[in-house]
């Protein structure tokens, strides 16, 4: 009797393993023939650069609120009275209000909590959601808190007013930078990214003149309803013309096209499966077979533990990227000088300088050096050909001398001389911006860009330019101090000596 062949007797695993393949290959190919099919005809209403145009202007709307809420005619002066006991009414936010400087600075800032809380949640439902849907969403948020700021009739309720301004611009700031990088010619996409992040200072500086104009002639709460009249045909077009898709993420017609791409992104990847701890690891999001099979209590409760093991796996990926770390990580130095520089420099520049009007000087310089050094930031690299290589290249040169400008220009007795060095080395410093968000954008699969640019901002802002005024203040209370201690035993023994 002859004996069996080898290939008829496969072990009992292995004809499991076959099995399973088998069962894996149709939704395996359901999921690569959705990945490479073809991208949806572009709605009639696009066009690359109406898209641009569309985008530049919220962005300068959005840093129009940052300007306004700062500048005289809207946030105010406090009630104050003379030695003589004669009191003047204060004005703006403040004086209506009749905050304290504390609470005062806490308005400018609260929206930096909606941001940083917003910004990885909107990215992570890019994924789910249609993106440009999704900056209608925050649009529409930041529409309604601006005119809530308007309308507010309390401290608290102005600062959550503000915290949801932030929740409104978490939504554009993660999703814009990636449509914009999908649509821009391919020789001029830095340059693109270059006009937009120019309508940051161009911006803030428009809402210092528009804040003040308003507040001025009219009334404060003006100002912020004029920014939600602004932003409310943005918020409505987001909503009802159809939307863009983003490069690298399935295009989904209905909310039953989308669970079934998700079930098959979740379970296949490229038929590939690791084992951590024991634990089968299935899918590109990294969720485990055992959480797959672990039944749920709801369908909600199971989107949000897909979601939150998507994000942790999405966020494990870009710590492990070495480019990137090191991207963000220089971002992160270069706001932290940036921070000091723009609160302390006009003091600074005060005292050693005697400037009369140091706020309008430092302030003139930031605005036209940061408007040309951004553009022309991005057209070189354009020049130099858009690569992450030559990016690199760009960003550590124009830092380095840049800084060396900036150092020089204060240590100069010549207000002129301090003035051609410093606007010298702030072209220079400004001339990061575009390549620096090229990197974020280009180092990372395209599916990562929104996530890439939101933990980038939640960084910058977190170690970068919040914390860097006040220790900066406390390094020069500490210098002070401690030279202050040193000149006094120094005169002490020379006295002794005598």
């Amino acid at each position: 009797m002859a004996s069996p062949s080898p290939s008829s007797t496969l072990p009992k695993e292995e004809e499991k393993e076959s099995s399973a393949q088998q069962s894996n290959a149709q939704p395996e190919a359901m999921a690569r023939s959705s990945s490479t099919k073809d991208p949806p005809p572009a709605p009639s209403w696009f066009t690359p650069k109406r898209l641009l145009i569309i985008f530049c202007v919220i962005n300068m709307i959005n840093y129009v609120d940052r300007g306004a809420i700062a500048s005289n005619g809207v946030n105010g002066s406090a009630r104050s009275c003379d030695d003589k006991g004669i009191c003047t009414s204060g004005s703006g936010i403040q004086g209506e209000f009749q905050l304290t400087n504390f609470e005062d600075g806490l308005l400018s800032s609260a929206f930096m909590v909606g941001l940083l809380v917003a910004s990885p949640i909107f990215a992570s439902l890019a994924k789910s959601h249609n993106p440009f849907r999704l900056i209608g969403v925050g649009l529409s948020v930041w529409t309604l808190a601006a005119a809530g700021c308007g309308s507010a009739f309390s401290f608290w309720f102005i600062a959550i007013c503000r915290m949801l301004v932030g929740v409104g611009e978490a939504s554009f700031i993660s999703l814009a930078a990636p449509f914009i990088d999908d649509n821009a010619p391919a020789s001029q996409k830095t340059a693109w990214l270059a006009m937009f992040y120019m309508c940051i200072p161009s911006g803030v500086a428009l809402g210092y003149v528009y804040g003040g104009f308003v507040g001025g002639h009219f009334n404060w709460r003006y100002a912020f309803w004029g920014e939600a009249l602004l932003m409310l045909p943005f918020a409505v077009f987001g909503f009802v013309v159809k939307p863009l898709q983003l490069k690298g993420f399935a295009h989904v017609e209905s909310k039953k096209a989308l669970t079934s791409v998700e079930t098959v992104s979740a379970v296949n990847d490229d038929s590939e499966a690791s084992k951590v701890d024991g634990r089968s690891l299935v899918g590109r999001d990294g969720i485990s077979a055992d959480d797959l099979n672990t039944p749920c209590k709801s369908v909600g409760i199971c989107n949000i533990r897909n979601q939150f093991s998507r994000f942790a796996k999405d966020m494990k990926v870009l710590l492990v990227d070495k480019v990137y770390v090191i991207n963000v990580l220089g971002y992160i130095a270069y706001n932290f000088v940036i921070g000091a520089y723009s609160y302390w420099g006009p003091k600074a520049g005060y005292n050693i300088y005697h400037m009369k009007s140091a706020d309008m000087m430092f302030g003139g310089i930031t605005i036209v050096c940061g408007i040309l050094g951004t553009i022309s930031g991005g057209f070189i690299l354009d020049r130099m050909s858009a690569t992450i290589s030559h990016a690199f290249i760009l960003l550590s040169g124009a830092t380095f001398l840049g800084a060396i400008f900036c150092f020089l220009a204060f240590c100069l007795r010549s207000l002129y001389g301090f003035i051609v060095l410093f606007a010298v080395g702030e072209l220079l410093v400004f001339a990061t911006q575009a390549p620096v968000n090229y990197v974020c954008l280009h180092c990372v699969k395209p599916s990562l860009r929104p996530l890439s640019m939101a933990i980038s901002t939640v960084s910058i802002h977190i170690f970068g330019d919040v914390p860097s005024s006040p220790l900066v203040g406390v390094l020069q209370v500490f210098s002070y101090t401690v030279s202050t201690s040193l000149m006094m035993k120094v005169k002490a023994k020379s006295r002794q000596t005598q």
